[in-house]
Protein backbone atom coordinates (compact mmCIF):
# COMPACT_ATOMS: atom_id res chain seq x y z
CA UNK A 1 0.00 0.00 0.00
CA UNK A 2 1.16 3.03 -0.66
CA UNK A 3 0.25 4.62 2.83
CA UNK A 4 3.10 2.15 3.70
CA UNK A 5 5.55 3.68 2.28
CA UNK A 6 4.96 7.04 3.16
CA UNK A 7 5.07 6.15 6.89
CA UNK A 8 8.24 4.13 5.91
CA UNK A 9 9.77 7.41 4.31
CA UNK A 10 8.95 9.14 6.82
CA UNK A 11 10.00 7.28 9.55
CA UNK A 12 13.43 7.15 8.08
CA UNK A 13 13.58 11.10 8.43
CA UNK A 14 12.55 10.93 12.16
CA UNK A 15 14.85 7.73 13.06
CA UNK A 16 17.58 9.68 10.72
CA UNK A 17 17.79 12.84 12.75
CA UNK A 18 17.32 10.31 16.46
CA UNK A 19 21.10 9.96 15.91
CA UNK A 20 21.70 13.38 16.18
CA UNK A 21 19.68 14.27 18.76
CA UNK A 22 21.41 11.77 20.65
CA UNK A 23 24.65 13.09 20.44
CA UNK A 24 23.24 16.43 21.55
CA UNK A 25 21.16 15.63 24.13
CA UNK A 26 24.50 13.97 25.53
CA UNK A 27 25.80 17.22 26.07
CA UNK A 28 23.29 17.49 29.15
CA UNK A 29 22.18 14.16 30.25
CA UNK A 30 23.49 10.83 30.49
CA UNK A 31 22.67 7.49 28.54
CA UNK A 32 20.47 6.08 30.56
CA UNK A 33 18.45 9.73 30.86
CA UNK A 34 18.42 10.43 27.43
CA UNK A 35 16.60 6.98 27.46
CA UNK A 36 14.72 7.15 30.07
CA UNK A 37 13.52 10.82 29.40
CA UNK A 38 12.75 10.06 25.43
CA UNK A 39 10.95 6.80 26.40
CA UNK A 40 8.79 8.31 29.82
CA UNK A 41 7.85 11.31 27.40
CA UNK A 42 6.59 9.11 24.88
CA UNK A 43 4.50 6.82 27.49
CA UNK A 44 2.75 10.09 28.68
CA UNK A 45 1.73 11.66 25.61
CA UNK A 46 0.79 8.33 23.75
CA UNK A 47 -1.30 6.96 26.99
CA UNK A 48 -3.11 10.22 27.22
CA UNK A 49 -3.41 9.71 23.45
CA UNK A 50 -5.10 6.43 24.09
CA UNK A 51 -7.48 7.37 26.47
CA UNK A 52 -8.75 10.72 24.80
CA UNK A 53 -9.34 8.04 21.88
CA UNK A 54 -11.47 6.15 24.37
CA UNK A 55 -10.04 2.87 23.86
CA UNK A 56 -7.60 2.95 26.75
CA UNK A 57 -4.59 0.57 27.06
CA UNK A 58 -5.16 -3.51 26.63
CA UNK A 59 -7.08 -5.16 29.15
CA UNK A 60 -4.65 -7.22 31.93
CA UNK A 61 -6.62 -9.73 31.52
CA UNK A 62 -4.99 -10.25 28.23
CA UNK A 63 -2.21 -11.98 29.16
CA UNK A 64 -1.10 -13.13 25.75
CA UNK A 65 -1.34 -9.70 24.47
CA UNK A 66 0.80 -8.12 27.17
CA UNK A 67 3.83 -10.72 26.66
CA UNK A 68 4.09 -9.31 22.99
CA UNK A 69 3.65 -5.63 24.48
CA UNK A 70 6.52 -6.25 26.89
CA UNK A 71 8.52 -7.53 24.15
CA UNK A 72 8.13 -5.07 22.15
CA UNK A 73 8.59 -2.08 25.08
CA UNK A 74 12.18 -4.20 25.69
CA UNK A 75 13.60 -4.36 22.48
CA UNK A 76 12.39 -2.10 20.63
CA UNK A 77 12.85 1.39 23.05
CA UNK A 78 14.57 0.38 26.50
CA UNK A 79 17.16 -1.70 25.98
CA UNK A 80 18.47 -0.07 22.18
CA UNK A 81 17.59 3.38 23.22
CA UNK A 82 20.09 2.96 26.30
CA UNK A 83 22.52 0.79 24.24
CA UNK A 84 22.62 3.59 21.65
CA UNK A 85 22.83 6.39 24.26
CA UNK A 86 25.56 5.02 25.64
CA UNK A 87 27.41 4.11 22.58
CA UNK A 88 27.27 7.20 20.87
CA UNK A 89 29.11 8.78 23.79
CA UNK A 90 32.14 7.38 21.74
CA UNK A 91 31.12 7.11 18.53
CA UNK A 92 29.55 9.53 16.21
CA UNK A 93 25.90 9.69 15.12
CA UNK A 94 26.72 8.86 11.50
CA UNK A 95 28.24 5.48 12.67
CA UNK A 96 25.30 4.52 14.75
CA UNK A 97 23.06 5.55 11.84
CA UNK A 98 24.84 3.29 9.64
CA UNK A 99 24.42 -0.17 12.08
CA UNK A 100 21.19 0.46 12.40
CA UNK A 101 21.37 -1.15 8.10
CA UNK A 102 22.28 -4.84 9.96
CA UNK A 103 18.19 -4.68 11.66
CA UNK A 104 17.01 -6.63 8.52
CA UNK A 105 19.78 -8.90 8.20
CA UNK A 106 18.92 -10.15 11.44
CA UNK A 107 15.24 -10.08 11.03
CA UNK A 108 16.06 -12.54 7.90
CA UNK A 109 16.71 -15.80 10.86
CA UNK A 110 14.21 -14.26 13.40
CA UNK A 111 11.62 -14.40 10.53
CA UNK A 112 12.72 -17.35 9.06
CA UNK A 113 12.06 -19.34 12.56
CA UNK A 114 9.12 -17.57 14.00
CA UNK A 115 7.45 -15.94 10.84
CA UNK A 116 5.26 -18.46 8.37
CA UNK A 117 6.16 -17.95 4.74
CA UNK A 118 9.39 -15.76 5.56
CA UNK A 119 11.76 -19.11 4.97
CA UNK A 120 15.46 -18.21 4.44
CA UNK A 121 15.99 -18.86 0.90
CA UNK A 122 19.69 -19.27 -0.54
CA UNK A 123 19.55 -15.71 -1.94
CA UNK A 124 18.60 -14.66 1.46
CA UNK A 125 21.39 -16.14 2.53
CA UNK A 126 24.14 -14.46 0.04
CA UNK A 127 22.78 -11.27 1.42
CA UNK A 128 23.38 -12.05 4.79
CA UNK A 129 26.61 -12.86 4.25
CA UNK A 130 27.10 -9.86 2.25
CA UNK A 131 26.15 -7.59 4.86
CA UNK A 132 27.63 -9.44 7.74
CA UNK A 133 31.21 -9.03 5.51
CA UNK A 134 30.28 -5.21 5.49
CA UNK A 135 29.87 -5.21 9.44
CA UNK A 136 32.98 -6.68 9.55
CA UNK A 137 34.37 -4.11 8.19
CA UNK A 138 32.41 -1.33 9.89
CA UNK A 139 33.78 -2.69 13.31
CA UNK A 140 36.78 -4.31 11.80
CA UNK A 141 40.62 -4.64 13.06
CA UNK A 142 41.13 -0.82 12.58
CA UNK A 143 38.46 0.05 14.82
CA UNK A 144 40.05 1.19 17.81
CA UNK A 145 42.48 3.04 16.00
CA UNK A 146 40.13 5.85 14.28
CA UNK A 147 39.93 7.76 17.81
CA UNK A 148 41.41 5.83 20.27
CA UNK A 149 38.86 6.20 22.83
CA UNK A 150 39.56 2.73 25.15
CA UNK A 151 35.42 2.13 25.17
CA UNK A 152 35.34 2.80 21.15
CA UNK A 153 35.23 -0.61 20.23
CA UNK A 154 32.45 -1.90 22.98
CA UNK A 155 30.09 1.14 21.80
CA UNK A 156 30.28 -0.20 18.27
CA UNK A 157 29.26 -3.71 19.76
CA UNK A 158 26.45 -1.57 21.46
CA UNK A 159 24.97 -0.27 18.66
CA UNK A 160 24.98 -3.60 17.17
CA UNK A 161 23.73 -4.97 19.68
CA UNK A 162 20.61 -2.08 19.63
CA UNK A 163 20.40 -3.12 16.28
CA UNK A 164 19.84 -6.95 17.44
CA UNK A 165 17.11 -5.70 19.78
CA UNK A 166 15.14 -3.79 17.11
CA UNK A 167 15.19 -7.46 14.80
CA UNK A 168 13.86 -8.94 17.78
CA UNK A 169 11.42 -6.22 18.79
CA UNK A 170 10.29 -6.33 15.40
CA UNK A 171 9.25 -10.26 15.87
CA UNK A 172 7.49 -9.70 18.84
CA UNK A 173 5.36 -7.04 17.22
CA UNK A 174 4.87 -8.81 14.23
CA UNK A 175 3.29 -12.04 16.39
CA UNK A 176 1.24 -9.91 18.80
CA UNK A 177 -2.20 -10.53 18.86
CA UNK A 178 -4.73 -7.67 16.93
CA UNK A 179 -4.98 -4.62 19.17
CA UNK A 180 -5.46 -1.01 18.93
CA UNK A 181 -2.25 0.55 17.86
CA UNK A 182 -2.00 3.27 19.58
CA UNK A 183 -2.97 1.22 23.10
CA UNK A 184 -0.08 -1.23 21.97
CA UNK A 185 2.31 1.45 21.55
CA UNK A 186 1.34 2.82 24.61
CA UNK A 187 2.00 -0.19 26.48
CA UNK A 188 4.81 -0.84 24.80
CA UNK A 189 6.82 2.35 26.24
CA UNK A 190 4.53 1.67 29.95
CA UNK A 191 6.53 -1.15 30.22
CA UNK A 192 9.43 0.10 28.72
CA UNK A 193 9.26 3.25 31.03
CA UNK A 194 9.08 0.86 34.36
CA UNK A 195 12.11 -0.27 33.42
CA UNK A 196 14.33 1.97 32.21
CA UNK A 197 13.66 5.01 34.49
CA UNK A 198 14.37 3.44 38.25
CA UNK A 199 17.65 2.54 36.77
CA UNK A 200 18.12 6.30 35.28
CA UNK A 201 17.07 7.75 38.99
CA UNK A 202 19.29 5.05 40.80
CA UNK A 203 22.31 4.85 38.67
CA UNK A 204 22.78 8.99 37.86
CA UNK A 205 20.19 10.70 39.63
CA UNK A 206 17.81 13.51 38.81
CA UNK A 207 20.11 15.59 35.81
CA UNK A 208 21.44 18.88 36.36
CA UNK A 209 19.43 21.78 34.51
CA UNK A 210 20.27 21.10 31.00
CA UNK A 211 21.51 23.83 28.36
CA UNK A 212 18.95 24.86 25.59
CA UNK A 213 20.26 22.54 22.78
CA UNK A 214 20.64 19.33 24.77
CA UNK A 215 16.46 19.80 26.54
CA UNK A 216 15.25 20.59 22.83
CA UNK A 217 16.78 17.39 21.80
CA UNK A 218 15.90 15.84 24.10
CA UNK A 219 12.44 17.07 23.68
CA UNK A 220 12.20 15.97 19.90
CA UNK A 221 13.32 12.41 20.81
CA UNK A 222 10.53 11.99 23.02
CA UNK A 223 7.65 13.56 20.86
CA UNK A 224 8.90 12.27 17.39
CA UNK A 225 11.39 9.30 17.31
CA UNK A 226 9.42 7.79 20.23
CA UNK A 227 5.99 8.41 20.88
CA UNK A 228 5.05 9.02 17.29
CA UNK A 229 7.57 7.24 15.22
CA UNK A 230 6.02 4.20 17.80
CA UNK A 231 2.90 4.34 16.31
CA UNK A 232 3.81 4.42 13.10
CA UNK A 233 6.39 1.53 13.53
CA UNK A 234 3.16 -0.69 15.16
CA UNK A 235 1.14 0.15 11.90
CA UNK A 236 3.59 -1.27 9.20
CA UNK A 237 4.59 -3.95 10.96
CA UNK A 238 1.11 -5.42 11.83
CA UNK A 239 -0.03 -4.49 8.52
CA UNK A 240 2.95 -5.24 6.48
CA UNK A 241 5.51 -7.18 8.17
CA UNK A 242 8.60 -6.84 9.73
CA UNK A 243 10.36 -7.77 6.61
CA UNK A 244 8.97 -4.73 5.09
CA UNK A 245 9.44 -2.54 7.69
CA UNK A 246 12.95 -3.73 7.67
CA UNK A 247 13.08 -1.76 4.43
CA UNK A 248 13.35 1.60 6.52
CA UNK A 249 17.14 0.64 6.96
CA UNK A 250 17.97 1.62 3.53
CA UNK A 251 17.18 4.64 4.46
CA UNK A 252 18.11 5.41 8.07
CA UNK A 253 21.94 5.20 7.26
CA UNK A 254 21.74 7.52 4.74
CA UNK A 255 19.83 10.58 6.83
CA UNK A 256 22.02 10.12 10.27
CA UNK A 257 25.11 10.25 8.21
CA UNK A 258 23.82 13.16 6.41
CA UNK A 259 22.75 14.92 9.03
CA UNK A 260 26.08 14.10 11.16
CA UNK A 261 28.42 15.64 8.72
CA UNK A 262 25.79 18.90 7.20
CA UNK A 263 24.75 19.70 10.95
CA UNK A 264 27.40 18.37 13.42
CA UNK A 265 30.84 18.32 11.32
CA UNK A 266 31.20 14.67 11.61
CA UNK A 267 34.32 13.25 9.59
CA UNK A 268 33.16 10.40 6.87
CA UNK A 269 35.87 7.82 6.92
CA UNK A 270 35.99 6.11 3.80
CA UNK A 271 35.44 2.35 5.61
CA UNK A 272 32.33 3.98 6.85
CA UNK A 273 30.99 4.53 2.84
CA UNK A 274 32.65 1.05 2.04
CA UNK A 275 30.50 -0.81 5.01
CA UNK A 276 27.32 0.92 3.94
CA UNK A 277 27.99 0.00 0.65
CA UNK A 278 28.43 -3.50 1.40
CA UNK A 279 25.42 -3.34 3.80
CA UNK A 280 23.13 -2.11 1.40
CA UNK A 281 24.17 -4.62 -1.08
CA UNK A 282 23.25 -7.46 1.11
CA UNK A 283 19.92 -5.95 1.92
CA UNK A 284 19.25 -5.58 -1.84
CA UNK A 285 19.97 -9.47 -2.53
CA UNK A 286 18.08 -10.39 0.20
CA UNK A 287 14.54 -8.28 -0.87
CA UNK A 288 15.03 -7.87 -4.84
CA UNK A 289 12.58 -10.04 -5.93
CA UNK A 290 10.05 -9.36 -3.20
CA UNK A 291 10.70 -5.41 -3.85
CA UNK A 292 10.20 -6.61 -7.65
CA UNK A 293 6.75 -7.82 -6.81
CA UNK A 294 5.05 -4.66 -5.20
CA UNK A 295 3.58 -1.97 -7.26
Amino acid sequence: MIRNWVYLLLLSVIWGASFMGVSLALEGFGPLGVAAIRITMGAVLLTGLAFAMGNGLPSLSQRRLWLHIAGMGLFSNAIPFFLLSWGQQYVTSGFAGITMAVVPLLVLPLAHVFIPGEALTPRKAVGFAIGFFGVGVLIGPGALARSGAALEFWAQLACIGAAGCYAIGSIFTRLAPKSDQIGFSAGGLLVATLVILPMALVSEGLPALPGATALWAVVYLGVFPTALATILLVKVVQSAGPSFMSTVNYLVPIWSVLFGVALLAEPLPASFLTALGLILAGLAISRARGLRRRP
